[in-house]
């Protein structure tokens, strides 16, 4: 396929966009089988044209086994059966487009199922064992893991083989770990990248995006080590600089999966010669709270600036507890560590929150994720022991609830089977979830729908300029973008607050109080 002329007319459309994630396998179902698909996206497009959003990121449609959720990539220039074909990724990408909105793929440089052809010849002896960790066990007859490592799913790190060797694998064991010391490692994830922008795609999702290297001594882990054995490791950035060459021929972009506590050596991803964008998750797994949120938004902007980079904001993904469930808690920060089952929700104190929270996010300066289903307000989902497919739960021991529940099909169509998802979904459907549904929504000026097609149509009023925190009660966030920019204004606190002056109301996500004043966990965006 030709390489197409690169689109400079916007080359700077992912500074401020406004992108919308799409979980493939549970967004809508276009062939009646349970599982979501690209003809099912396809059918949607008019609904995300009417959203207002920029852009699609899609996580992985490739051929998988599905082990993780398509995170498990078994060939990365074919879509899997389930989802449909390439031809129709093709078309997908085009027909988007013409709609004005551009496409961002996922790519999982860290790890490859242990189904793709180079793992399966590495099994067989094959000189592609260098493409991977392979490594003789420790103990008398190497019967114990090379090193200490664990997985990021729970357990070691190492999965052994018949033939006594081991392999490393961060997450489940059908991912093995990539060497990324190895040119061909590089060279193939090149040569993907080109595959994809050639089809036409704006952008690429890094996940995991600091794990690739490894200190070639596999050293045993010890806390505080620097450098870690194989977190944001130096040599990571010569990856990306290659990487960043490639984009620059398409007019591509980069968005990585960066999580980094370390604000300055995060900041490094983001110089002009790597990643364009990096994910904000200090702002994501922020509790609601109003000073460790304006903490959050200060942070984040520091950081980004000496490095010319936009923030990107997001309340939730396919990875985190839904935001109108999150926020409904006593502790209503996210921490992978503290999931687990029977953790009581108030759904319609999160909804208020949730629908603030919005506001808040699509007024600051940068680009906005919206996760599939948050702008239906849906609550996490409790998915039946049996049903649980997350390997994060089984790795667990059963503790961890797993994913899941951020991942059950959308509601479509009230009145329709499976609540117009498609065939029987195959995470089931709470009971109820027809009331969240997108046409029902769609109907009432007051749904959580109608706020955020509201919101994206409005923020251009924010303008382009930098934020300005405004004078403020405890517990109120009030912030400017610019010169005669629009101003929000959110109270966190726990009784009502009195706004501003302004030039009148341009959106609220709930009622006023008397005297129209601000009531609590309610946002209003203000003509200044």
């Amino acid at each position: 396929m030709g390489q197409p002329t690169p689109d400079r007319s916007h080359a700077d459309w992912w500074r401020s966009a406004v992108i919308y994630q799409v979980y493939v396998r549970s967004f809508a179902d276009g062939d009646g089988d349970g599982t979501g698909d690209l003809a099912g996206v396809r059918a949607k497009l008019p609904y995300l044209a009417d959203l207002g959003v920029d852009a699609l990121w899609f996580n992985p449609w490739y051929l998988s086994p599905m082990k993780d959720g398509g995170y498990d990539v078994a060939d990365y220039r074919a879509v899997d059966p389930a989802f449909g074909t390439l031809a129709e990724a093709e078309k997908l990408i085009a027909e988007a487009r013409e709609l004005g909105i551009r496409t961002i793929v996922d790519i999982v440089p860290n790890h490859v199922s242990d189904q793709h052809p180079w793992f399966r010849a590495a099994l067989g002896g094959g000189p592609e064992r260098e493409l991977f960790h392979f490594r003789p066990g420790r103990g008398t007859h190497g019967e114990l893991p090379p090193n200490e490592w664990q997985s990021e799913f729970g357990g070691p790190a190492w999965s052994r083989l018949p033939d006594g060797e081991w392999y490393l694998h961060l997450f489940a064991p059908e991912q093995p770990d990539l060497n990324w010391a190895h040119p061909a490692v590089r060279q193939e994830h090149e040569d993907i990248l080109r595959f994809w922008f050639e089809r036409g795609v704006a952008g690429v999702r890094i996940d995991s995006a600091a794990l690739l290297a490894k200190d070639p001594r596999l050293p045993d882990f010890t806390e505080g080590r620097d450098p870690h054995p194989y977190v944001d490791r130096d040599e990571l950035h010569d990856v990306y600089r290659g990487w960043r060459a490639v984009a620059d021929e398409y007019g591509g972009v980069f968005v990585g999966e960066v999580w980094l506590p370390d604000t300055e050596r995060f900041a490094r991803y983001l110089r002009p010669d790597e990643l364009h964008t990096a994910f904000n998750f200090s702002f994501m797994t922020c509790p609601w709270d109003a000073a460790r949120l304006r903490t959050s938004i200060d942070d984040t902007l520091a950081e980004h600036a000496p490095v010319g980079a936009p923030a990107t904001w997001v309340l939730c993904n396919h990875d985190v507890t839904r935001t109108v469930t999150r926020y409904g808690r006593t502790d209503t920060g996210f921490d992978f560590a503290t999931k687990v089952f029977g953790t009581p929700t108030d759904l319609a104190l999160g909804t208020r929150r949730a629908r603030a929270a919005a506001l808040l996010s699509l007024a600051l300066p940068g680009s906005v994720y919206v996760y599939q289903g948050e702008e239906l307000g849906l609550p996490e989902a409790d998915i039946p022991l049996d049903r649980i497919e997350d390997p994060m739960h089984a790795r667990s021991g059963g503790v961890d609830p797993g994913r899941d529940g951020c991942r059950v099909p959308l509601p479509w169509t009230a009145d329709a089977p499976h609540a117009g998802f498609g065939g029987e979904p195959w995470l089931p459907q709470p009971a109820g979830w027809a009331s969240y549904a997108a046409d029902r929504q769609a109907a009432d000026p007051d749904s959580m729908l109608s706020l955020y097609r509201e919101a994206i149509r409005l923020r251009p009023a924010f303008g382009g300029g930098p934020l300005t925190w405004l004078p403020a009660p405890d517990g109120v966030l009030a912030f400017t973008r610019g010169d005669g920019g629009a101003t929000c204004v959110v109270n966190l606190a726990d009784t009502p607050t009195e706004l501003p002056g302004h030039g009148g109301l341009l959106l609220a996500s709930g009622p006023l109080g008397d005297d129209h004043r601000l009531l609590p966990d309610t946002a209003v965006w203000l003509r200044t």
